[in-house]
């Protein structure tokens, strides 16, 4: 397995749990639910994108 599919699959999560937390706050107007889930979205790219590096330095 590569090094970096702990932080992708890390990534998937946060991006997962940021979508709901967003779509959440747009069904009830709740504009810090939508910030909060904006930012686990962005953090969720975030370990992906260093998942995705560390599986390109350890070939």
């Amino acid at each position: 397995m590569g090094e970096g599919l702990s932080d992708k699959l890390k990534g998937a999560v946060n991006k997962g749990k940021g979508e709901a937390k967003e779509q959440v706050g747009n069904a009830t107007g709740d504009k810090k639910k939508q910030a909060e889930g904006k930012l686990d979205k962005l953090k969720g790219e975030v370990q992906d994108k260093i998942g995705d590096l560390k599986d390109k330095f350890s070939k």
